[in-house]
């Protein structure tokens, strides 16, 4: 997710969840004759967000798109999973959509709404570790109530598009919406003739029924619930070949197709240079998702990142910042899809390595120095570490902000952590790092605290002294071979994003 501002130059294995989940677990699991209780996973910033007593394995989503994108679709979603503790009732985050039927391992289940949760009453209790099947059918509204919060779908100019970070995927459809639990996904949708579909992954089916047409896509790799996507609209599909073979393709609103192709060329040579840095792409696939909507903002949603046609057609924007844009989403694909948050205070994991990629692409291809940005987001810093918190320690959302979180703390100031932490252990250190950070949590979640002990490792030093104060600490610390470098009132550094309330995009 990236955060820009609209004033000047706009810029800006199993799961590894049981220690999160054990105190949920332990105060949380209901028993039959209880009221239905929302639940959550206990995550500091969004403590109501995921479920305990299970560990999704596979979500498989059915979207019918009637034709209109303010009418529900009609959907049924299956989940798999393994019970990590007895379980009398099942609690799944959905919202903004009507149950019509539940069934648990093909046996019809009870159900009611508490909060935001959909609670399961199964016809017996599940055992741990056992494995059950869960089928809901029920409506997807693109359309919040009156007075509701947004997120989910988007309405673009000719259909649908999902952003679903940080805490929406349960207004598309029942999860456990948390990035701690990753499963595979399989998505299809029917959508009527003269409309195309895509989603996170390849496509593995097509099949035409008179009018309507079924695309069917599959993941190769697990996915967090915020990182799903599906694009509904009168669009085109652009292929082309990426690093090593890989299939990249683009989806673009039809009529802008020859506008857009300049800069949907750009993306084999980009995932080139990420590689260069960090590794082989994770994926089974990349491209872009160019929506022709007013979002406000740009998202990493796994193997299809989603953009504002805006970006790539209002002349404000310079080539080298859209450029670098285009990389910070890219590399969210390392760093906070394939290697995913345990926790959302973990966010600057993901923003902080976003932006740090984002600036370096644009150091080397733009002529856009890194020290004078990373100096700027020091004489800022402190005035973001009291509006937002430390980066890995940020301020929880208020009720119903849903961007709340995404602050300028964790993305110039968590880059700035990475810059201090490569001045203090050496290029070469740092390079290293980040491969064996990429690497070793592949297709995983992983902490602040984990990051902390791999750049030990990398270091041969404990490096928990040096970074406990640029991460959680109230004032920023001296910077390592910039002694000159002093912290200034709060200040809008070049392409360092605004406060929240006044930012274009997020990603």
């Amino acid at each position: 997710m990236l955060l820009t501002s609209r004033t000047g130059i706009l810029r800006t294995s199993r799961r590894l969840k049981a220690a999160l989940l054990a105190s949920a677990v332990s105060v949380c699991l209901v028993a039959a004759s209880a009221p239905p209780t929302p639940l959550g996973v206990g995550d500091r910033l969004f403590p109501h967000l995921g479920n305990p007593g299970y560990d999704v394995a596979s979500y498989d989503l059915a979207f019918t798109y009637p034709g209109s994108n303010s009418k529900p679709l009609q959907a049924v979603t299956t989940i798999d999973a393994w019970t990590t503790a007895p379980l009398d009732h099942v609690n799944l985050d959905f919202d903004r959509g009507e149950v019509g039927s539940v069934e648990v391992n093909g046996l019809p289940a009870t159900y009611a709404d508490a909060g935001e949760d959909l609670v399961i009453t199964p016809r017996t209790s599940l055992p741990e570790g056992s494995w059950m099947r869960i089928t809901v059918r029920h409506t997807s509204d693109p359309v919040p109530a009156e007075g509701g919060r947004g997120g989910g779908w988007v309405r673009t100019k000719d259909g649908l598009a999902m952003a679903n970070q940080a805490d929406a995927a349960h207004l598309v459809f029942p999860c456990n919406d948390h990035p701690s639990d990753k499963a595979m996904f399989t998505i299809r949708v029917t959508a009527p003739a003269g409309y195309t579909a895509v989603a996170n992954g390849l496509r593995s089916g097509l099949r035409r029924a008179g009018q309507a047409t079924t695309w069917t896509y599959r993941t190769q790799h697990p996915m967090a619930t915020e990182l799903a996507q599906v694009s509904i609209g009168r669009s085109t599909v652009l292929h082309r070949t990426g690093p090593r073979g890989l299939p990249v393709r683009d989806v673009v609103p039809t009529e802008h197709r020859a506008k857009l192709e300049p800069w949907l060329k750009k993306t084999p040579a980009q995932i080139a240079w990420m590689e260069e840095k960090v590794g082989p792409y994770p994926f089974e696939t990349y491209g872009v998702l160019m929506a022709d909507a007013a979002t406000g903002f740009e998202l990493e949603t796994q193997t299809l990142s989603l953009f504002e046609r805006e970006l790539f057609t209002n002349p404000a924007f310079p080539e080298w910042y859209v450029d670098s844009i285009m990389v910070h989403e890219l590399a969210h694909q390392w760093f906070g899809d394939s290697v995913s948050p345990r926790t959302w205070s973990d966010l600057w994991l993901n923003e902080g390595h976003a932006t740090w990629y984002e600036a370096l692409y644009a150091e080397e291809k733009g002529d856009r120095p890194l020290a004078l940005r990373m100096r700027a987001a020091y004489g800022a810093s402190d005035g973001w570490r009291a509006a937002g918190g430390p980066p890995a320690a940020p301020r929880a959302p208020q009720d119903g902000d849903r961007f709340g979180i995404f602050r300028p703390n964790v993305y110039d100031g968590g880059a700035l952590v990475l810059y201090a932490l490569r001045q203090e252990i050496g290029h070469t250190a740092f390079a290293r790092l980040e491969r064996a950070w990429v690497s070793r949590h592949l297709d995983s979640t992983a902490t602040t605290a984990d990051f902390t002990r791999l750049a030990s490792d990398i270091a041969g030093r404990d490096l928990s002294g040096f970074l406990k104060g640029w991460l959680y600490g109230a004032k920023t610390p001296p910077m390592p071979g910039h002694p000159d470098w002093k912290p200034a009132a709060p200040a809008k550094a070049p392409g360092v994003t605004k406060a929240p309330g006044a930012n274009r995009a997020r990603g």
